[in-house]
């Protein structure tokens, strides 16, 4: 048992003291609408936006409606994991 103010507790970051809450948000993760690219957009983080080069010869990051279906589908993922997260 961890008292709250006590000067022996374990690191608060320890890690085997999250394993559990860790398995429990994979497995919520997985269970969820393509679960597996919302747990690889936690794991290695979010989709880097691809840039688009403009007439004049410009670099500017793509809007979304420009995104292909599976950039769309990754970035809506990453924000899925980002709303599970906080």
């Amino acid at each position: 048992m961890i008292i709250a103010g006590a000067d022996n507790h374990p690191s608060m970051l320890e890690k085997s003291l999250y394993d559990s809450w860790k398995s429990r948000m994979e497995l919520y993760i997985e269970n969820r609408e393509n679960g597996r690219m919302i747990l690889n957009s936690l794991q290695n983080g979010p989709l880097v936006w691809p840039t688009a080069i403009k007439e004049d010869d410009t670099t500017r990051t793509k809007k979304y409606k420009e995104l292909s279906v599976a950039e769309k589908l990754q970035d809506d993922c990453d924000l899925k994991v980002t709303n599970i997260i906080l």
